[in-house]
């Protein structure tokens, strides 16, 4: 399998919470708080922002008025344009701007056209353009892009509109391999001091866009692409953090939601510490799987037996690393615990890539740690020339702002692991530590922790997975329960997210959604 395809081609990047690596996502675009801290809890959040009215502004009018002006732009049956909104909805007269890339691709028929069916990839942080140019537009179902003008944005912050940029990729790669596991103060300092480099560094390189990437803004954005569209609603199908884009836009504009699909959903009333720890618990299930699948191979480098002793030969293996890397053809980035972790994330988004993981797992056993190494810069989105694509700068942005960092400090954490480590003993100190990256960032947080109910919106299809490692089930449960209009449709299986990945019974649920407006019936299982 192309490792640079891996996570682009199954439907979403990355999802929620506090990946370790940069710790990274939130609200489903990953989310943070402090072990106690932040945003409230299911049972006590917080209620969202008032729904904007149905009319603009005066000052927003202008940008509901622009005409796009589409050109080619590369790839052959898309098309590009440039979107401008205000870098502040707040004061929209004040006429900063921030310029927002579109593509498209027009609806190929037969039949009748349907309007724009604008998708979103996930992340925060993943290119809509990209997903849609290399996926979305021509993998989606045949019938779906026949009555669709496929569309999408990169959505403020990332890839090709006004990217948040953070380090030089010699430094990127240097953050990648500190260690996630500190066994010592200097290792904490170490990691504090990283984090540290990385906020200065997206202070320094994005000060004027950063305070201003978060998903409520994203959500107006959105809105904002219907109206210039010409659509009256919105269809949307938003995959992983898409699905809290997704929500968020339906909470402000209840009354302009078309068909919304919203596949591998986050729950916007988790705090961010209990987002973090539910994604632990999440990839536990998800390697637990692969675990089981992995003892019945004759290949399986982790060996035979019950499920727990696979996991602890990975455990000690990721020791072995921490104690003593080893080479990769690149002398600068030997594989240590920290990227080897990841790399096996990376795999566990997607089953198919369960043989990859396997012979990337024997190779570094037997001292050559390239395979590994391939799997997480794929998730880092790191390009062979040693740039990284700004996924995981976009990712921390969004994620901050969204919610309160999930720990105040290095003491907050410790006291947390051992309730990360109970979710999963392999993974749950790292993914604690990679909780910590908002602590230190530059930009307040605007959000918190809230319910989404989007109260007189036209039925919402909630997509769950029972084995999804990154937005797990209870996730789809509780966002489908807030909604008052929420339709839960369930894929019993493994893997991140559901439509588009093999399932017949899924896709065609959501196909007969998307093109004659019949909802499943809620409660729906694959």
């Amino acid at each position: 399998m192309d490792t640079s395809r891996l996570l682009r081609t199954t439907g979403t990047v990355i999802a929620a919470a506090g990946l370790l690596l940069s710790g990274c996502t939130t609200s489903g675009s990953a989310q943070r708080t402090s072990a106690s801290a932040g945003g409230a809890t299911a049972g006590g959040a917080a209620q969202a922002a008032p729904a904007v009215p149905e009319e603009p502004s005066a000052a927003l009018r202008p940008y509901y008025a622009q005409k796009l002006r589409w050109r080619e732009c590369g790839v052959p049956g898309f098309e590009c344009a440039t979107m401008k909104a205000p870098l502040d909805y707040a004061h929209p007269e004040s006429g900063q701007d921030v310029e927002l890339a579109v593509a498209r691709k027009k609806a190929t028929g037969p039949g009748k056209r349907l309007g724009s069916l604008v998708v979103n990839p996930g992340g925060p942080g993943g290119s809509g353009i990209g997903y849609l140019q290399a996926y979305a537009g021509i993998g989606y179902p045949a019938p779906v892009r026949a009555r669709y003008d496929m569309v999408s944005i990169d959505p403020r912050g990332v890839a090709r509109s006004a990217p948040v940029e953070c380090l030089t990729g010699p430094r990127m790669d240097a953050y990648t391999q500190v260690d996630q596991t500190p066994d010592d103060g200097a290792e904490r300092a170490k990691l504090v001091e990283a984090y540290k480099e990385f906020a200065a560094g997206c202070s320094a390189r994005s000060q004027r866009v950063l305070p201003h990437v978060s998903t409520v803004e994203a959500a107006r954005d959105l809105d904002l692409l219907r109206g210039v569209l010409g659509d009256e609603k919105l269809t949307y199908v938003g995959a992983s953090y898409g699905t809290f884009l997704g929500a968020t836009y339906a909470d402000l504009y209840p009354g302009r939601v078309g068909r919304l699909v919203l596949d591998g959903a986050m729950d916007p009333t988790r705090s961010a510490i209990d987002l973090n720890r539910d994604q632990t618990a999440g990839f536990e299930t998800a390697f637990r799987s692969f675990a089981r699948d992995c003892a019945k191979q004759t290949d399986c480098p982790l060996g035979r037996g019950s499920t727990d002793q696979v996991a602890q030969r990975l455990k000690d293996f990721f020791r072995t690393l921490d104690a003593k890397p080893v080479p990769t053809g690149e002398p600068a980035r030997p594989l240590g615990e920290a990227l080897a972790t990841t790399g096996v994330i990376a795999a566990l988004y997607d089953e198919s890539a369960w043989p990859q993981l396997r012979e990337a797992i024997t190779q570094a056993m037997d001292g050559d740690g390239a395979g590994l190494l391939g799997l997480a810069d794929s998730y880092y989105e790191r390009e062979p020339d040693g740039s990284y694509a700004n996924l995981m700068y976009a990712n921390a942005a969004v994620n901050c702002l969204d919610q309160p960092p999930a720990f105040s400090g290095p003491d907050a954490v410790a006291a947390a692991v051992p309730s990360f480590e109970k979710a999963s003993p392999v993974f749950g100190a790292g993914f604690a530590w990679a909780s910590l990256n908002c602590a230190y960032w530059p930009a307040k947080a605007t959000g918190a922790a809230h319910r989404v109910e989007a109260k007189g919106a036209a039925p919402i299809v909630v997509v769950g997975t029972t084995r999804d490692p990154a937005t797990p089930y209870k996730w789809a449960q509780g966002l489908a329960g807030q909604l008052d209009s929420g339709v839960l449709l369930t894929y019993d299986g493994d893997g991140h997210t559901a439509y588009g990945r093999g399932s017949d019974c899924i896709d065609t649920a959501i196909n007969r959604y998307l093109l004659e407006g019949t909802a499943p019936a809620d409660g729906k299982k694959c």
